[in-house]
């Protein structure tokens, strides 16, 4: 399936008249396929806010539907572009579980993609046994609310037994979606 899915991305790129150096798959235990291109423009890839890493997306996972059906996910990245966001919102989401624990009051995140939301409720899920993660609002409004589980006591560190792979998130607070992002 690796090389389905190298090949089929290098003959895209190919077709787009894009330049890339190198095209790595990488299988994760959820049967995820986490795909990162290493190129020369990586801007041209990105887009305006990862859209055209969205479109490439969900272009690959058609193609590689057609060719070969089966029970997997496809995440596309551009020289580490999301694993940096990821990382972002993950260091967010545990900084406010840490205000959680503080001062014992549910604390929201800013809107965010629901490929964020999912990283955060995985990643919360398999570290803070202590607290439970929401999605609230609808549309480009929606965001995760983080609390404590009933009866969970606030002194709780977070595990660091397990790592999580996380997704899409944005906030209610004095953070801005600008800052989110920052690298």
């Amino acid at each position: 399936m690796e090389t389905l899915i190298q090949e089929t991305v290098e003959e895209m790129l190919q077709k787009l008249s894009t330049p890339f150096r190198r095209v790595r798959v990488e299988v994760r235990e959820d049967n995820t396929y986490r795909v990162n291109i290493e190129s020369e423009e990586p801007s041209l890839l990105i887009g305006h806010h990862g859209e055209n890493i969205h479109a490439l997306q969900s272009l690959l996972r058609i193609i590689i539907w057609k060719k070969q059906q089966g029970d997997y996910n496809l995440v596309i990245d551009v020289d580490d572009y999301r694993k940096r966001q990821e990382d972002n919102v993950i260091k967010m989401a545990e900084r406010k579980v840490d205000m959680v624990r503080k001062t014992q009051r549910s604390q929201a995140l800013p809107p965010m993609s629901p490929y964020f939301r999912r990283v955060v409720h995985i990643h919360l899920a398999k570290k803070c046994a202590d607290v439970v993660t929401e999605s609230v609002g609808e549309g480009d409004h929606r965001h995760l609310t983080i609390k404590l589980k009933d009866g969970s006591s606030t002194s709780s560190p977070m595990n660091d037994d397990s790592q999580g792979e996380l997704m899409d998130a944005p906030l209610q607070s004095s953070v801005t979606q600008e800052t989110l992002f920052e690298f």
